[in-house]
């Protein structure tokens, strides 16, 4: 994880927001354990209150379950759940936005799905040939 903290949001919105992005990445998976309040409180010099603020809503959010003396672990289905959170929130928030960008820049389905190789697909072809 990151050292870095953005001063825009809280510190333990930010852990949380962290712990999401590992998940969803895959680096922690279903039924792996959060790392302890302790070592993330030491390791990012942050109090461990706040790392437990962060991990509440995790709890709070289904996505994580306390295990009385074991400590927190990634609830099965987390990452399901927290894909179609991530799938809502884009179509919501940022396709507008992108959608909008194409169409101004009037791009066609071909050369967004090349990759944006930065060459209209006319090009590409005739090096093809």
């Amino acid at each position: 994880m990151d050292l870095e903290w953005n001063d825009s949001q809280p510190i333990y919105r930010q852990l949380r927001d962290r712990v999401v992005d590992l998940i969803l990445d895959g680096v922690l998976k279903e039924g792996d354990p959060l790392p302890s309040v302790r070592n993330v409180a030491a390791d990012y010099r942050v109090n461990p209150l706040t790392v437990l603020k962060g991990y509440q809503e995790l709890v709070d959010e289904q996505l994580v379950e306390k295990r009385r003396g074991l400590g927190m672990f990634i609830k099965e289905g987390a990452r399901n759940l927290l894909l179609q959170g991530e799938r809502q929130k884009f179509l919501r928030e940022e396709w507008p936005r992108i959608h909008a960008t194409i169409q101004r820049l009037g791009l066609k389905t071909e050369e967004l799905l090349d990759g944006g190789a930065g060459r209209p697909p006319s090009d590409a072809a005739e090096e093809e040939r």
